[in-house]
């Protein structure tokens, strides 16, 4: 006899498959706040983001106008402006990626800068063709301006046609040209000196065509540290044989926003640097740390370096200009730290101090070039 226990199961309990589906959780019901707080945070969101772009975007303008600076056209020549005799040229970069348009001017027949005299009599609007058949070329010394980030090689307030004025009596050929972004015919991205060392190179390289055995670069603020970093770059075709460099300039993360910050003084160090750094790049093709800069403040250059510069410099760390100058072992490079001097101000300031310094520099370094070459030409007799 067989018996089956049936379990049993607690009162008011479903058997097995028996079991009513289970009714769904009743939706949480959603208040007025969490839809309120949604919203907010769309809208914060939105704001953060907007902040952002914008950020970008300032960040993207400043770099862009780093590139591209504002630079004037040109307003004279060295005829109107001095009655110097001129030739107007133009030649790629030594590079080849760019074209350098300037203004010859050769040392006049005679000291004493009679055809210039001649040339003002007859009239500011002869032009340089006229200019150059009444002026002849008699001098194998040539001085290359090399003008400053921002400026075009008039730099009116240095004054440049003063200085051309004053070498032209000393009886040198005078060399003055645009950079790239200063350019009067198609203008370039300033590069920190990466593309306009390779215009220098080859204003030097002019010079030298035109009979040139003695080439002075004398630089001013970028174009000092421009004239620096072509100075590691040189041959046999664009040999310097000095430099004088006035309010010497070179484009670091510190001096880039020293400079900034005299137009936007309440801009951050972080995160501007970076982000003007990241997007300098996209307007120039070049990264602000490939630029021989560490190089440059660790080379003793074997040409004579006469460093200027001012305490008072705001846009020019003294303390550059100082750390370069000591590293220099040439016998006649020397320096002049001018109490209170501002930048590129020093000759308009000190007009007296500044010719004697330059003008006794330069006669050192002449000397200098024409006992080299009177050594170099008895070696070569002998060994004839």
């Amino acid at each position: 006899m067989s018996t089956t226990i049936t379990p049993l199961h607690p009162a008011g309990a479903f058997p097995p498959g028996l079991r009513p589906p289970l009714a769904p959780a009743p939706a949480e019901q959603a208040g007025p706040g969490a839809g309120r707080r949604h919203a907010a945070l769309a809208v914060l969101s939105a704001f953060a983001a907007m902040l952002l772009l914008l950020a970008l975007a300032f960040h993207g303008y400043v770099a862009w106008v780093i590139a591209h600076p504002y630079v004037p056209a040109l307003t004279s020549n060295p005829l109107a402006a001095k009655g110097l005799a001129y030739d107007d040229v133009s030649f790629p970069s030594k590079s080849g990626r760019t074209t350098v348009h300037g203004w010859y001017i050769p040392a006049p027949a005679s000291g004493g800068g009679a055809a210039s005299a001649t040339l003002a009599a007859a009239g500011a609007d002869a032009g340089p063709s006229a200019a150059k058949a009444a002026a002849i070329p008699a001098s194998d010394r040539t001085v290359v301006f090399s003008h400053g980030y921002g400026a075009n090689r008039e730099e009116t307030w240095v004054p440049m046609y003063d200085l051309a004025k004053l070498l032209h009596g000393l009886h040198y050929n005078v060399f003055m040209f645009d950079y790239g972004y200063a350019s009067s015919g198609v203008r370039t991205p300033a590069t920190g000196g990466l593309e306009e060392s390779q215009q220098l190179l080859a204003a030097i390289q002019y010079a030298r065509s035109q009979g040139a055995g003695e080439v002075v670069v004398w630089g001013f603020s970028m174009g000092a540290g421009t004239a620096l970093q072509a100075a590691l770059q040189t041959d046999a075709s664009d040999r310097i044989d000095a430099m004088l460099l006035d309010s010497l300039f070179l484009p670091t993360g510190d001096s880039l926003y020293s400079n900034v910050q005299q137009y936007l003084k309440e801009l951050p160090r972080y995160p501007s640097v970076p982000l003007i750094k990241w997007m300098l790049p996209f307007f120039t093709g070049v990264h602000l740390d490939s630029l021989p800069v560490r190089q440059v403040l660790q080379t003793p250059y074997p040409m004579p370096v006469f460093i200027m510069h001012g305490t008072d410099d705001a846009i020019a760390s003294v303390s550059t200009a100082k750390r370069i100058a000591a590293d220099q072992q040439n016998a006649l490079s020397r320096s002049w730290v001018v109490e209170g001097g501002k930048h590129e101000l020093l000759f308009k300031t000190r007009p007296k101090e500044y010719i004697q310094r330059a003008a006794l520099f330069l006669s050192q370094v002449d000397a200098a070039y024409k006992t080299d070459q009177a050594a170099a030409a008895d070696n070569a007799g002998q060994a004839a």
